[in-house]
């Protein structure tokens, strides 16, 4: 029962991990990527149906300032079109018969500041919730050892093991926003 809180913690750590993945990818570099539009919901077949775009297209970086999306059903390009200009992410979409394309305006420094800064808060957000499950993890812990369901070695055990996947987990965290600040200097 013991690994159990341990493992149940890694898991834990590595969902938080897995969300706050996919929330850096929203924040855009000045290279295009499928990942800037991909989840945009917008509605079509006459606003009856909200999906997200790569479920009704498929979305390709023709070169590094562009994207190109294909839709799977061309009679709802113009829908399409018009859920990335409402989502108000700054592009602008154009339909080139049966393509959408999107051409990404290189960043200002300003801008690239802007985004480092919204990256950072991110990140703390993660590490806050990594924090959160770690405190979690510590109840548990303590409160095995007060129920006396494990020995005093144990309890130091697990609180070791805890503490060292929570300094893995924010190791990682921390690597993830090397690389992000690294993409968004880059001109």
């Amino acid at each position: 029962m013991n690994q159990d809180i341990a493992s149940e913690t890694k898991q834990k750590m590595t969902k938080v991990l897995d969300v706050l993945k996919t929330d850096l990818s929203t924040v855009r570099t000045g290279r295009a990527t499928p990942s800037l539009v991909e989840n945009l919901v917008v509605s079509v077949y006459g606003g009856s149906t909200r999906m997200k775009i790569m479920e009704l297209a498929t979305i390709a970086a023709q070169d590094p300032q562009t994207l190109l999306i294909t839709p799977f059903d061309n009679s709802i390009i113009g829908e399409i079109q018009k859920g990335i200009m409402e989502a108000n992410v700054g592009f602008t979409p154009s339909i080139d018969s049966q393509h959408i394309r999107i051409s990404i305006p290189p960043l200002s420094e300003e801008r690239r500041q802007q985004l480092i800064h919204l990256m950072k808060q991110k990140l703390e957000n993660g590490r806050i919730m990594i924090r959160q499950v770690r405190h979690e993890a510590m109840t548990e812990i303590k409160k095995q050892y007060n129920d006396k369901t494990i020995s005093e070695d144990e309890l130091m055990r697990l609180e070791k093991e805890t503490q060292r996947i929570t300094d893995e987990t924010v190791a990682e965290i921390d690597g993830l926003g090397k690389k992000k600040e690294e993409e968004l200097i880059q001109i």
